[in-house]
């Protein structure tokens, strides 16, 4: 299985671009939703000062007073005048009159040219538009005050509303992170899974090479005859590639879970006849050549013959032959058989036949059902005719590769 190419810088990025999110999204939900109280706040300026417009009433009521007191000089009254005069000119002083000035139809301009009549009609004229002024922008400086609230409370929603959701952003990133976590969690366990399921595997499949080289290495020692000791030796180095070619560590995935075969032109006759011995009767015709990866043929032959010689006393009938084309091996015992219930169930990691006939792991028959597949055929389980099992392993066009399945549940401790 290939694995997917990282790019950590990329995902460095990714994740740093993610932790800084509710801040980026914080800040811009707080300039959009506070806007409208930035610009009624910054459209009032320092705030509206009524004290100019009340000096101005005052100014001109004084150089009205002066006109009607019989017993004020012209000196006085021209003061008067000057100082009112001064006053209304200066509209630098007034504070937002442009803004009051829309709200009715009073005019500083209007209290000046009444003024500049120097009449008592028209300092009467100018005291009532200074008053009127004055009130229109007592009027003008309520409601600038009840906006200025209206403001105030639109951005404490606005705080609120951005705290709510950079809190929920913050607990969706730290949701998202605990099942990344978690995701990563489930993948390493799933590796060291398969790591485990692959070792045990190699553990099962290497033990009959090696029980065969010791056995060989131990008759070895006594054997007398050279053709004896030859055939010893020949055997000895049949095992040891065996387990070579089944122990490789920088390979284990490739040859017991995602099945990568090396297919070249077999004599399946060849291989099947390795396994003729007292109690395993072999037929089979010469040659029966077919694209196989012959190291995995050879563990299933081994797993289906012991299984066979394991659960019965008598014979076991190996078959090799073709009968619609493509090669087909049959293993027959003449034993107790097996249940329809386990015969489904048998196929399945640690799931083995009766107890009492022996000792097992129950990973010989999924190992050669992968094997199966992979070659482009199947593996079955049948009541043999007279009793016993027949065991049916049929080959197709092999595959480069197959995934490994679905792990299951332990069925029977191994």
């Amino acid at each position: 299985m290939t694995a997917r190419p990282a790019h950590p810088r990329r995902e460095l990025l990714r994740e740093l671009l993610l932790a800084l999110l509710p801040l980026l999204a914080t800040v811009t939900l707080l300039a959009l939703a506070t806007q409208p109280a930035y610009i009624a706040l910054t459209n009032g300026g320092k705030g509206l000062s009524p004290y100019a417009y009340q000096g101005l009433v005052q100014d001109v009521l004084q150089y009205r007073v002066a006109l009607v007191n019989p017993q004020a000089t012209p000196e006085e009254r021209d003061v008067r005048y000057q100082q009112a005069l001064s006053s209304a000119s200066n509209r630098s002083q007034f504070i937002l009159l442009d803004s009051v000035e829309s709200w009715g139809e009073f005019r500083l301009r209007n209290v000046q040219r009444a003024l500049e009549r120097r009449t008592l009609a028209g300092a009467e004229r100018a005291a009532d538009e200074a008053i009127a002024l004055n009130n229109l922008v007592r009027d003008y400086s309520a409601d600038q005050g009840a906006a200025y609230e209206r403001a105030f409370v639109e951005l404490r929603r606005a705080l609120i509303g951005s705290a709510v959701f950079s809190g929920l952003l913050s607990l969706v990133l730290i949701l998202r992170s605990l099942l990344l976590w978690r995701a990563d969690r489930v993948r390493a366990q799933r590796r060291e899974d398969r790591q485990r399921e692959a070792l045990r595997l190699a553990s099962h499949e290497m033990r009959r090479p090696l029980q065969a080289l010791l056995l060989a290495a131990d008759a070895l020692r006594s054997a007398r005859d050279e053709g004896m000791q030859q055939r010893l030796l020949t055997q000895i180095e049949d095992s040891a590639a065996q387990l070579a070619s089944r122990a490789d560590l920088t390979r284990l995935n490739d040859l017991y879970l995602d099945v990568t075969l090396r297919v070249q032109p077999t004599d399946l006759g060849e291989l099947v006849r390795r396994f003729s011995s007292s109690r395993v009767h072999v037929t089979a015709p010469s040659p029966l050549v077919w694209p196989v990866d012959a190291n995995r043929v050879r563990q299933m032959l081994e797993n289906l013959v012991e299984n066979a010689v394991k659960y019965t006393q008598g014979t076991v009938e190996v078959t090799l032959d073709a009968p619609g084309g493509a090669p087909r091996v049959q293993v027959r015992d003449h034993g107790p058989g097996i249940s329809d219930e386990l015969r489904g169930r048998v196929f399945l990691p640690y799931e083995r036949g009766p107890q009492s006939l022996g000792p097992g792991s129950g990973l010989g028959l999924p190992l050669v059902r992968r094997y199966a597949h992979a070659h482009g055929g199947d593996v079955m389980l049948n009541h043999a005719p007279g009793g016993g099992l027949l065991i049916t392993l049929t080959f197709g066009q092999a595959v480069t590769q197959v995934a490994a399945p679905v792990p299951v549940r332990k069925l029977t401790p191994g």
